[in-house]
């Protein structure tokens, strides 16, 4: 809280109180440091969170090495957070991101860079 008591932060999710009959609730501090901890191969910029092929999967694609298995059920964690408390948009790319937590290959790798190079 800061030292008016009119900006509460909780778990990534920042309140603020400060404009009276109003509340905005952010989570950039979050955001900040999911993108700090992206891999290179991550960095970039995209217009929207998924393409048209989002659904579609390829069961002859490349499967993930350990190192990358860890990193997208980490990234897909945190987005599930993410778009549940502020960012609405990105919920239908990271539930198909979530149905792929088990099976995971180079395709769904680049679906969730996607996800993050438009958050």
């Amino acid at each position: 809280m800061t030292s008016q008591g009119k900006t509460l932060e909780y778990l990534g999710l920042c309140t603020d109180y400060t404009t009276k009959g109003k509340v905005k609730i952010s989570m950039y501090d979050y955001i900040d440091k999911m993108i700090a901890e992206l891999p290179s191969d991550m960095n970039g910029v995209s217009t929207t969170p998924a393409a048209l092929h989002l659904f579609n999967v390829d069961d002859g694609m490349e499967k993930l090495y350990e190192e990358k298995v860890q990193l997208f059920h980490h990234l897909v964690a945190k987005l599930i957070h993410l778009s549940h408390r502020s960012r609405q948009e990105i919920q239908m790319a990271v539930a198909f991101q979530c149905t792929r937590l088990q099976h995971q290959d180079t395709d769904d790798y680049k679906k969730l860079a996607r996800v993050m190079k438009y958050i």
